[in-house]
């Protein structure tokens, strides 16, 4: 086989496959053992390449299909953000904010007001 064969074919693996987790390695390992000695049995009549592709076909057919399941929020602010800010956004985080800053305006303004009566009457 020659370097260009060999270079074309290893690119069909992408990047991020072959260089998977420690535990689908671990299990990708043993999935290509068995593959090698069911594939032995195959290759007496037939060339060496077929077998390889048909580890690739294997491993391939075994990924999971579809999209990735929605991970859900975790958290307060994760929840938070999921809600006003995920997939229906609003424009409650904004009166949010608006009452927090009335609210701690408020409480400032009362605490100062306070500590100016204790020492100085009206």
């Amino acid at each position: 086989m020659s370097f260009v064969t060999r270079r074309a074919l290893s690119t069909l693996i992408p990047p991020k496959v072959a260089s998977p987790k420690r535990r689908e390695f671990r299990d990708q390992l043993e999935a290509k053992k068995q593959i090698l000695t069911e594939g032995k049995s195959q290759a007496i009549g037939a060339a060496p390449d077929a077998v390889r592709m048909q580890r690739v076909v294997n491993f391939y057919s075994k990924l999971p299909r579809g999209a990735a399941p929605e991970i859900k929020p975790t958290g307060i602010l994760g929840r938070y953000q999921a809600k006003y800010f995920g997939k229906n956004p609003s424009a409650a985080p904004i009166v949010h904010m608006i009452a927090f800053i009335v609210a701690v305006g408020y409480a400032q303004n009362y605490y100062f007001h306070l500590r100016h009566h204790k020492n100085h009457a009206h």
